[in-house]
C-alpha cells in the first residue's frame, strides 16, 4: 500500500503536528500509570515548576514520598469530583492548594500568572494499552499536566474505512467500566476519519451517542486532510486550555417519564457533560475576535439553524461577554452588563436553565421571569450584573433606568431576531435599549428587527450598545440589520445551515416523504380500481 494510505500514515501526521507545531510532547506508553489513571512524571514536574514553595511545604509531611503521595491524592480527588472539577477548583492537599491548570489571564496586571500559563504540560501517547487485563490500545491519548483529557480513535479512508469505523470499534471495544473510559474521566472522545470527525462524552457499550463534529457541510482542504481542523485549529494548546475553563460542562437535565407500576409521572435526573460541536465554538471565537477588533457599537447576526444547540451557544457567549476585556491592560471589562433577551416563557427558561448551570461563581446571573417583580430587574441593572436574562414581556421596567446611562456599555444577545412581539413590550424594548422613545400605540405588532431598524433611522446606531442576533430562519431584513458586510453586501457573522442540521441528523427532512395531494389522489384512485 502506498505511503500514506494507511491509518499509522494519518496517526503520524497528527503527531507530527502536535508535537513540532503545538509543543506537545510525544511519550512511550510506558510512562502511563494505570492504577493513578495519570502521567506522574508530568503531574510532578508541572507542579515542580509552577509551585514550587507549595510541593516543599509538603516534603516537610511526606519527606520521600512527596510526589507519589500527592499523585495518590490527585487520582482519588479526580475519581471523587471528575476530571473537568479538579481542573477548575483545585486540590488541597494538607493545607496546601495545588492548581492542576493555569489557564489563559484575561489581563495582564499578573504577569507571573501568563509564565505559568505558559508552563502547562502537554503530552501525546500513542496506542495507549490502557487496561490491566487486556491489551487494547487507543490510538492517542491526550493529556495535560498528566491528567487524560482527550482519546482519539483513528481510520484511514483510504483502507476502506471511516470515522463511522472507528464509532463501532468504540462502541464494541472500549469498556466504560476501564478507568481512562469512566464518565467525565476523559472530557471527550474523538472518532476521527479523513473526511469526518463525531464526538462523544460518554461511552455506554451500544447505548454511545456521538454527534458531528464537522466543519461544514462537507470538510475540505486542498492542502490536505479534509479533516485536518482538529489537530491543527482544535488541539492546539491555546485551544484545549480555553475549552476546559470556558465551555466544557456538566448539565443536569430532569426529565419527566411515565412509572407503569405506579401509573404515575416522574422525574428523573440525568448528567451530560457538554463538549462544543464545531460551529457551536467557532460562532462564540469569531464573535469574541470581532468584539476584540471592533470594540462597543456593532451587530452581529449568527444563522444557526433548529438542531444547531443554539441555547448552548448562547449561554457560553453570554459568560463569554461578561468578563471580557479588549485589550491585555484594561482595567475593566468591555460590557458593564450582558442582557439576554427573549420573547418565549418556555425557551426563556430553557436559556436560564442552561445559562444559570455554565455560571462557575454564584450570583453572576439574574434570572427575571414572570416570578420576579420590577423591583428585582431594577436591582439588576442597578448593580450591574454579570448577565441579566428576561422576557421581552419583563423588559419594560430597565426602560427609563437604561436611557439614562448613556455612558454604561451593554452586550444585548437577541433570541430569534424576527419573531413576533406585542407592540407595548416592543416599544419598551426600543426604548430601554435607547433606541427611541416608544412609537404609537397604534401598532400593535412588529418584529425586533423592524423595530430597531426604524429607530436607528430616526436615531442612529447606538456606540454603547453591541447587538448579538441569533435566528434559526434569517429574512432579508433581519440580515440588512444585524447582518455583516462582506464582498460588497451584508452577511450572516456565523452560519450553520438547516441542510448540514438536516444531513448531521439534527432535524426531520419533511421533504423526504414528499407527496403531492395530485400524486397521492392519483395512487389512492389507482389501488382502488385496481381491487
Amino acid at each position: 500500500m502506498a505511503e500514506g494510505t494507511k491509518e499509522i500514515h494519518l496517526e503520524d501526521h497528527i503527531i507530527k503536528h502536535l508535537v513540532e507545531v503545538h509543543g506537545f510532547v510525544l511519550k512511550d506508553r510506558s510512562v502511563y500509570d494505570k492504577d493513578l489513571c495519570l502521567i506522574r512524571e508530568d503531574l510532578h514536574g508541572f507542579l515542580d515548576d509552577t509551585q514550587p514553595t507549595k510541593v516543599i511545604a509538603l516534603y516537610k509531611q511526606y519527606d520521600a514520598q512527596t510526589h507519589e503521595k500527592i499523585a495518590e491524592r490527585v487520582s482519588e480527588e479526580i475519581r471523587k469530583r471528575k476530571t473537568i472539577d479538579v481542573f477548575r477548583e483545585n486540590v488541597k492537599d494538607r493545607g496546601q492548594t495545588l492548581n492542576l491548570a493555569y489557564f489563559k489571564p484575561v489581563h495582564s496586571r499578573n504577569p507571573e500568572h501568563a509564565e505559568w500559563y505558559e508552563k502547562n504540560r502537554f503530552t501525546v501517547i500513542r496506542q495507549l494499552q490502557y487496561s490491566k487485563t487486556n491489551s487494547n490500545a487507543i490510538d492517542l491519548v491526550l493529556f495535560l499536566n498528566g491528567i487524560p483529557i482527550m482519546t482519539i480513535e483513528l481510520k484511514n479512508a483510504l483502507t476502506g474505512q471511516t470515522h463511522l469505523d472507528a464509532i463501532k470499534q468504540y462502541m464494541r471495544d472500549r469498556d466504560a467500566k476501564e478507568t481512562l473510559l469512566e464518565f467525565r474521566r476523559c472530557l471527550v472522545h474523538f472518532a476521527v476519519g479523513t473526511e469526518q470527525v463525531s464526538m462523544c462524552t460518554e461511552l455506554k457499550g451500544k447505548d454511545t451517542h456521538f454527534l458531528p463534529f464537522n466543519m461544514a457541510l462537507v470538510n475540505e482542504n486542498p492542502k490536505g486532510f479534509a479533516t485536518s481542523y482538529l489537530w491543527e485549529e482544535v488541539l492546539s494548546k491555546d485551544s484545549l486550555l480555553d475549552l476546559i475553563q470556558n465551555y466544557v460542562n456538566l448539565q443536569i437535565n430532569k426529565d419527566k417519564y411515565f412509572d407503569k407500576k405506579t401509573r404515575e409521572l416522574k422525574e428523573k435526573e440525568s448528567k451530560v457533560l457538554i463538549f462544543p460541536r464545531y460551529h457551536q465554538r467557532r460562532a462564540v471565537q469569531k464573535l469574541i475576535h470581532g468584539v476584540r477588533k471592533d470594540g462597543v457599537g456593532q451587530k452581529y447576526l449568527v444563522y444557526h439553524s433548529a438542531g444547531s444547540g443554539k441555547s448552548n451557544t448562547i449561554a457560553w457567549l453570554a459568560h463569554r461577554l461578561s468578563d471580557f476585556y479588549q485589550h491585555p491592560d484594561d482595567d475593566k471589562t468591555l460590557f458593564s452588563s450582558v442582557i439576554v433577551v427573549t420573547d418565549r416563557r418556555v425557551l426563556n427558561a430553557q436559556i436560564q436553565n442552561t445559562i444559570r448551570q455554565f455560571a462557575q461563581v454564584p450570583g453572576v446571573v439574574a434570572y427575571i421571569d414572570k416570578n420576579k417583580t420590577s423591583q428585582d430587574l431594577k436591582d439588576a441593572i442597578e448593580s450591574n450584573k454579570r448577565i441579566i436574562i428576561t422576557t421581552l414581556q419583563k423588559f419594560p421596567v430597565i426602560s427609563e433606568m437604561i436611557s439614562q446611562k448613556k455612558d454604561t456599555t451593554y452586550a444585548v444577545i437577541i433570541d430569534e431576531a424576527h419573531s413576533s412581539q406585542s407592540g407595548e413590550s416592543a416599544r419598551h424594548l426600543r426604548k430601554a435599549l435607547s433606541l427611541e422613545e416608544a412609537e404609537s400605540a397604534d401598532k400593535t405588532e412588529m418584529a425586533i428587527d423592524e423595530l430597531i431598524e426604524e429607530e436607528i433611522k430616526k436615531k442612529g446606531n447606538q456606540p454603547n450598545i453591541s447587538f448579538f442576533a441569533f435566528t434559526a430562519t434569517p429574512k432579508s431584513k433581519t440580515i440588512e440589520l444585524f447582518g455583516t458586510l462582506q464582498n460588497g453586501k451584508k452577511e450572516p457573522f456565523d452560519v450553520y445551515t438547516m441542510e448540514q442540521a438536516i444531513k448531521e441528523g439534527f432535524i426531520l427532512d419533511v421533504l423526504k416523504n414528499y407527496m403531492s395531494w395530485r400524486r397521492y389522489y392519483k395512487i389512492v384512485k389507482r389501488s382502488g380500481s385496481g381491487g
